[in-house]
């Protein structure tokens, strides 16, 4: 991992992430998040703010390093004890039917083997247990999807491998979730090469 991704990135990716539309929708996806918690791509932990009271404990996961160090010094005053391991999602090292809910917002874009990952959140699922997420990706129209296939393999390389082109609702239901919502809006002041969310719940 280089400078950039390791020392740069974390830094911006945080100071972007903070915009009030973001944090309200943050909070709106987390609201009934209940039991055994996994966060994947916990990032900079800017998620830590919007967990219910009840959420006293969470295990988390990201690879980058310098998310994480930046997501300690978080942690250090959230009120909320979160075991944080510097992993990715694709091969998470948890005993099946572990957790009642798995949370991700703007994530899945960055994983590389996506579908792996999805098909580790199910395995990690208890029955009934339920997958929130919260991401952008794919667009509905037809123009501004070329553009993002066009410009995906430049985000790759700015962005610590996000990309634009992810069709979420797809990849999600590729696993053997029991049932799937999903939302679809876009985001406020945003491009909508960036701006095409995906909000839902996928429950084992």
């Amino acid at each position: 991992m280089g400078l950039y991704a390791r020392h740069i990135f974390p830094r911006l990716c945080d100071r972007a992430m903070r915009r009030p539309d973001m944090a309200r929708l943050r909070g709106e996806v987390l609201v009934g998040v209940g039991g055994d918690v996994l966060e994947i791509g916990f990032g900079t932990g800017l998620n830590l703010a919007y967990y219910p009271e009840h959420v006293r404990r969470i295990t988390a996961v990201d690879p980058n390093p310098g998310m994480t160090g930046l997501a300690r010094r978080r942690i250090a005053g959230a009120g909320i004890e979160v075991d944080l391991r510097a992993l990715g999602g694709e091969a998470l090292p948890f005993e099946d039917e572990t957790f009642d809910c798995v949370v991700s917002t703007w994530t899945l874009c960055s994983i590389a083997e996506v579908g792996r990952a999805l098909g580790e959140v199910y395995r990690v699922l208890r029955p009934g247990g339920r997958f929130l997420f919260l991401e952008h990706g794919l667009g509905d129209d037809p123009g501004v999807r070329r553009w993002q296939r066009r410009l995906t393999p430049i985000q790759r390389r700015l962005a610590d491998g996000c990309r634009l082109d992810l069709d979420v609702e797809a990849v999600v239901r590729g696993q053997p979730f029991g049932h799937v919502e999903v939302d679809r809006f876009l985001l406020e002041r945003t491009p909508r090469l960036l701006g095409s969310m995906y909000r839902g719940v996928a429950t084992r």
